[in-house]
């Protein structure tokens, strides 16, 4: 399957040195140069994932994220600053699906691309086995969650963590497990960032009605609460 990255900094250098990695994986790529530039590309021709620096001048990627997630799940790589971690969290929380700290190796970024555009592949559930509980369903076919048959709107991100929680129902998993499940093993992120996602899970499902989509055990994890109306 063909896929396309957008590059979105403001450094050419660091467009360049991406560019050429994400070719040599045999992946396509365009550049933008700033926030507002990178919007009007993707309102004219999606890529399948962008790769967003945070820190940049007319428009930063923060804005950028707020502004797609108001109508696409479109996928989002953060490139944050090491000493910006408030920023990095922000940006989960507004919806992108993982980050890499500068500075980086262009393999690490690419692996990372990688790992989240395997994600937003469609999978298909077996025949006769729906995923979900109380009023959750997922469609794993249609990559779509579900609260009592209306939509909620989820990242990729979000939907692999809650199927992955929707699949063991009784289980619970540490911060750790959910982390490679997410990402694979060898991915260094902070225990933050999979909190950041269980909050967004969380508000996404409390706004539609439901407020006992996740639990959480002090030392355990994270497993699927009753998934219960309001």
């Amino acid at each position: 399957m063909n896929r396309r990255v957008l590059i979105v900094d403001d450094d050419p250098h660091i467009r360049e040195v991406l560019v050429f990695a994400f070719d040599k994986a045999g992946i396509a790529t365009a550049e933008a140069g700033d926030g507002e530039d990178a919007l009007a590309m993707i309102g004219h021709d999606p890529p399948d994932l962008v790769v967003l620096d945070i820190n940049m001048p007319r428009m930063d990627g923060l804005e950028v994220c707020r502004r797609l997630r108001a109508s696409s799940d479109l996928p989002i790589l953060f490139l944050s600053s090491r000493d910006d971690e408030l920023d990095r969290v922000l940006g989960i929380e507004l919806g992108a699906d993982d980050y890499v700290i500068k500075p980086f190796s262009p393999r690490e970024v690419v692996a990372r691309a990688q790992a989240i555009l395997r994600r937003s592949v469609r999978h298909t559930a077996p025949a006769g086995e729906p995923l979900g509980r109380g009023g959750l369903a997922l469609d794993l076919d249609g990559w779509a969650a579900r609260w009592q048959g209306g939509d909620v709107a989820l990242t990729v991100t979000e939907f692999t963590l809650l199927r992955t929680l929707a699949a063991a129902p009784t289980r619970f998993f540490s911060r750790d497990e959910l982390i490679d499940r997410l990402h694979g093993p060898g991915f260094a992120i902070t225990d933050r960032t999979i909190d950041s996602h269980v909050r967004n899970l969380r508000r996404k499902f409390a706004e539609a009605g439901c407020d006992s989509l996740v639990e959480t055990r002090a030392g355990v994890g994270y497993r699927l609460g009753p998934c219960t109306p309001v």
